[in-house]
């Protein structure tokens, strides 16, 4: 009875306690379930008042201004570039700094076309040797390969050398023609006559370039027209910041002479940092060169000591299996180490 008697006592002491902690709870929860409530309210109230705030704010709105009008110039001056961009042969010839038409650089092609193709089937070459346990030979296709390569890639490889040759020095020359127009503007000068006397003073390429372009400011051109003339001979990043300061110039005016100062600036300083990139990768790209010529210079040094040993590369088709390897090896590690020490700038 006894033992009852306390279970009793016990779970109605239990059942007491729920109930209590229960009422509690409901008020406690009730009072906190406001109190949240009325904190999102106010959050709520404090975000939608900053949004308004922001968007009434008229420097925001000046900034989201200026963001969109910066990413609508960009859109425009990329779509001007790529309708200036040279695909024609006659654009890339006048960018090589050549005098000579088209047809002339056709003629040339066809030339060269048919002296490798005779030259070729004079030394009776009819393909590669046996690689790998393959063997092909085609006598029309090798003459083919020749034609090809001497018609139509040697000719575009010599002139896009002469234009990468012809640009790097021209943008060495840029920046002080910039400076000779800035001097003038400022001696109150007008930027034509400016023109002229870079177009007189200074050396080739700059000075024939800027010939081309007063000649065809005096033609009764349009500055702008000009200036897309211009980039399209001379496809440059200068050439191009010199192209929009001077078109923004004539559309809405402003001082020129501060606007090319600071353009002569940058110039001079992506002059420098170009020079400074060229100095640190110096090493780097002479171990490349000396990585590069090492395999022929041990070849050839083998072959003066015992020219037995070097010449089974040549005669036996294990030989030229080795080679075939080698020079694929080597191809792909010429590439891989042009790729690191290549900085474009």
């Amino acid at each position: 009875m006894d033992l009852s008697g306390d279970i009793i006592f016990y779970a109605i002491g239990g059942l007491a306690f729920l109930c209590i902690a229960g009422i509690g709870l409901a008020f406690t929860g009730d009072q906190n379930t406001e109190k949240a409530t009325k904190r999102a309210r106010q959050i709520t109230s404090e975000d939608s008042g900053a949004r308004r705030g922001v968007r009434n704010d008229p420097t925001a709105a000046r900034k989201k201004q200026t963001a969109q009008m910066l990413k609508k110039l960009r859109e425009q001056d990329e779509t001007r570039r790529k309708s200036l961009v040279a695909n024609d042969i006659q654009s890339k010839i006048n960018q090589a700094g050549l005098e000579m038409s088209a047809q002339v650089f056709w003629i040339i092609s066809v030339i060269l076309a048919g002296v490798a193709g005779f030259l070729t089937w004079y030394s009776g070459a009819d393909g590669p040797p046996m690689i790998l346990g393959f063997e092909f030979k085609s006598r029309p296709l090798t003459i083919a390969a020749a034609v090809l390569a001497a018609g139509l890639g040697l000719p575009r490889w010599v002139l896009g050398f002469m234009t990468n040759a012809r640009n790097k020095k021209l943008m060495n020359q840029f920046a002080d023609g910039i400076d000779i127009i800035v001097r003038g503007v400022k001696s109150g000068l007008p930027l034509t006559e400016c023109l002229r006397i870079i177009a007189k003073e200074s050396p080739a390429p700059l000075g024939p370039e800027f010939k081309l372009l007063t000649d065809n400011l005096s033609m009764g051109m349009t500055t702008e027209r000009a200036l897309q003339q211009f980039y399209k001979r001379v496809p440059l990043p200068e050439v191009n910041f010199f192209v929009i300061v001077l078109s923004i110039q004539a559309k809405a005016g402003g001082n020129l002479s501060e606007a090319l100062g600071n353009l002569s600036i940058v110039i001079r300083s992506r002059k420098m940092m170009r020079e400074k990139i060229k100095a640190l990768s110096a090493e780097a790209k002479a171990s490349a060169g000396i990585i590069g010529v090492l395999p022929f210079a041990v070849a050839f040094m083998v072959y003066l000591t015992t020219p037995s040993y070097i010449m089974e590369l040549f005669t036996s088709s294990g030989g030229h299996t080795v080679l075939f390897v080698g020079f694929c090896l080597y191809a792909i590690g010429i590439t891989v180490m042009r790729k690191m020490i290549n900085f474009d700038f």
